[in-house]
């Protein structure tokens, strides 16, 4: 759904690279996408899960928001889709989604590629036992920016069950919610093994172009090393579940 193509981004910097991807309606396609991703060296599928069908996004219809150049569709299909009213994303999501997506895809999946595969948008413990049942890599816990449905629990409330469930057998990412070093670090307390950052980046990016996302990464960093040394942990290692205290911790301290 980028605007650069995957072999562009893969040529643009050595970091390590993971693919995030929808199950389209055409399979072949998604199936190209991740074939060219493992060719050109990324390191991992994430697949999104949470988008069946597309939110109700009420600023996209009220702006009628154009879908912009999909770049890595060129050549498979068109993604030039003009509503007769409301958001032109929403009518290109009804018109390519898989709305079938179920947790057999996962198998599917894996067939076609050798990554590791990671799904995102994970908010319940129940849900991350069958995406365990489901021979997943990892597991992303993400709302989707709260864009996807209305009175979904923030990530962070959510966290340390889904982190307890997992058990270790697989990595826990939280994606959604982190704006400064202290929600890293509340996140890395209550089990998670790396943060996933959006907004802010794009915020930087809009504001100062390159150098506006050096500027964000680089906050959230001296932030997170703040935050550390103020809490007394010289490493990540050293930060644990006793450095957060929520409501049902403080409870359960007292019964």
């Amino acid at each position: 759904m980028a605007s650069c193509t995957i072999e562009e981004v893969a040529s643009s910097c050595n970091a390590v690279r993971f693919l995030q991807i929808y199950v389209y309606k055409r399979r072949d396609v998604t199936a190209q996408i991740v074939k060219r991703a493992e060719k050109a060296g990324f390191k991992a599928i994430v697949l999104t899960v949470d988008v069946p069908k597309l939110g109700r996004r009420e600023a996209d219809i009220k702006n009628k928001m154009v879908s912009p150049q999909l770049r890595n569709f060129e050549g498979l299909f068109s993604t030039e889709v003009i509503p007769s009213e409301g958001s032109g994303v929403e009518a290109f999501a009804s018109s390519t989604f898989d709305a079938s997506l179920n947790w057999k895809d996962i198998e599917w999946l894996r067939s076609i590629t050798k990554l590791p595969i990671l799904v995102k948008g994970i908010l319940t413990g129940e849900d991350a036992l069958k995406a365990i049942e489901a021979g997943v890599d990892g597991i992303v816990v993400s709302n989707h920016g709260a864009r996807q449905l209305d009175y979904s629990p923030a990530t962070i409330t959510v966290l340390e069950e889904i982190v307890h469930v997992v058990g270790g057998r697989v990595p826990v990412l939280l994606d959604g919610g982190v704006r400064r070093g202290t929600d890293v670090f509340k996140a890395l307390a209550l089990g998670a093994k790396a943060v996933l950052i959006g907004r802010p980046v794009v915020y930087g990016l809009a504001a100062k172009g390159e150098d506006g996302v050096r500027k964000v990464i680089e906050m959230l960093k001296n932030e997170l090393e703040l935050t550390m040394a103020l809490s007394g942990c010289p490493t990540i290692d050293n930060i644990t579940r006793n450095h957060v205290r929520t409501e049902s911790y403080r409870l359960k301290s007292m019964l």
